[in-house]
């Protein structure tokens, strides 16, 4: 049933990673390396089964293919998951035993953080590979990566506002934000600076309750949020929240947000465009922690960082250029920008591209 998947997937490679002294269950997923070594994040989350564990893995990672690919990132995609609390279980051990399974593959996956994850973690990572992103910047790293996709979704969704309505004025319009974790507080941060009315909510009460007292949100229930008759819909947790049950409640005419795989499936994507609610593809829009973290491997500059994110917003006007001209969906419009640029690069075989990893890890010793 697995190779199954694999075949129907496209993954080049599934790493099942087993250590019961440090507790660890993990699974690293190498989708596609193209354009390049497959960075991605780890995930840790405590999966009700190993099924929905490895269904989650293969998703994120072929979303990270696309999500370099239409990013013009000479990366290719990967993703890793670790099926744990990360309320109870982190530990040195098991950060440092999944640092080894990492440093195993030789280059061809290089990690970073995501949901359940922080910089403190990876730093007991890196102390087993130098295949790892978003450390500290002692280390040669960028540190948390959480504000540079936090600004890089706000980039998105100024060009959704300008194709939807006409103009990129942030502070006019209300938001649902559902999930204020490390990405999601710090776009209500944004999203309030420019003076919009922000919804929010979260499993978090504690994080719920900041957003509220530091930056001015208001709260709703859970299942509220699909409810709130906001001008903006953003998903900034996880990833299926716009599904067969949510669609008739959300009442946004624009969903843009920084979680990944927001549809829980493409026929949802389908029914968004028919209903002429204008849906950001998430990969486009949340690239910018990538982005950030993608500049460790050929030496860090935060300026050229913040002026890379900023291609977010012409990447996403090309997508809606390209689904209005083709008359497709934008999550079609999204797939077809990134696989024509898989092909056309592909065929180049840059001969650098091997190597990206092995320089990585010279300027690391340097």
């Amino acid at each position: 049933m697995i190779f199954e998947t694999i075949a129907t997937s496209g993954h080049e490679e599934v790493v099942f990673c087993h250590n019961k002294d440090a507790g660890l269950r993990a699974i690293i997923a190498i989708h596609n390396t193209v354009l390049g070594p497959a960075l991605g994040g780890t995930r840790m989350w405590n999966y009700a089964n190993e099924e929905e564990a490895i269904n989650d893995v293969l998703r994120l990672s072929r979303g990270m293919t696309y999500k370099a690919a239409v990013s013009g990132l000479n990366l290719g995609g990967g993703k890793a998951v670790i099926w744990a609390d990360p309320n109870t279980d982190k530990s040195e051990a098991l950060f440092r035993s999944f640092g080894r399974f990492v440093n195993s593959l030789g280059g061809r996956y290089i990690t970073a953080e995501d949901v359940g994850i922080d910089v403190n973690d990876m730093e007991h990572v890196f102390r087993e590979t130098e295949y790892v992103t978003g450390v500290h910047q002692v280390h040669g790293g960028s540190g948390d990566p959480s504000p540079f996709t936090a600004f890089g979704t706000l980039q998105g969704l100024m060009a959704s506002l300008q194709h939807k309505f006409g103009n990129e004025d942030v502070g006019k319009y209300t938001y649902a934000v559902q999930g204020v974790g490390h990405v999601g507080i710090e776009f209500v941060k944004l999203l309030r600076e420019q003076g919009a009315k922000v919804f929010v909510t979260d499993i978090n009460k504690a994080a719920v309750q900041r957003a509220v007292d530091e930056f001015g949100a208001e709260a709703v229930g859970l299942d509220e949020i699909y409810d709130v008759d906001a001008d903006v819909y953003s998903p900034t947790a996880l990833g299926g929240t716009i599904n067969e049950k949510t669609i008739d409640r959300i009442k946004a005419k624009v969903i843009c947000g920084a979680a990944n795989n927001q549809l829980a499936d493409n026929e949802i994507g389908d029914e968004l465009s028919k209903r002429g609610v204008l849906y950001a593809p998430d990969y486009a829009v949340n690239a910018g922690g990538l982005m950030n973290v993608s500049l460790e491997i050929d030496g860090y500059n935060r300026e050229r960082a913040m002026r890379m994110m900023r291609t977010i917003y012409h990447n996403l006007g090309r997508i809606f250029e390209i689904a209005e001209r083709d008359k497709i969906p934008t999550y079609k419009a999204a797939d077809r920008m990134a696989e024509e640029r898989i092909a056309t690069i592909g065929k180049l075989k840059l001969p650098h591209m091997g190597d990206r990893a092995t320089r990585f890890l010279g300027r690391r010793s340097a």
